[in-house]
């Protein structure tokens, strides 16, 4: 199932002060495009009865269940991207036609 690293948990609790969403969900939702790859997106949100609820990093995770077969397999890191200085949230996900694993 769906799973958040360390950095990317830390992350989430400082963008959650920061809005002042604290005590909300991290909610995520998934698409998958015409060339395979996956676009994501994520925000703070209330859960909703029909909501599938993951508990990783002392964060929950909420997604309609329309999403879970795109990101059970995936991880929320924030770290920095190969070709840049910039720290942001990246999805590392073996479904996406995009994923390369890490050497």
């Amino acid at each position: 199932m769906f799973k958040l690293t360390a950095e990317a948990a830390a992350q989430v609790k400082v963008a959650a002060l920061q809005s002042g969403t604290e005590g909300m969900a991290l909610r995520l939702a998934a698409r998958k495009k015409d060339d395979g790859s996956i676009e994501y997106a994520m925000g703070f949100d209330e859960p909703s009865e029909d909501d599938i609820r993951v508990e990783s990093s002392d964060i929950t995770i909420v997604m309609a269940p329309e999403y879970v077969p795109l990101l059970d397999t995936a991880v929320l890191d924030f770290a920095k991207l190969d070709d840049s200085d910039e720290v942001q949230f990246i999805f590392i996900n073996p479904q996406d036609a995009n994923f390369s694993p890490a050497d």
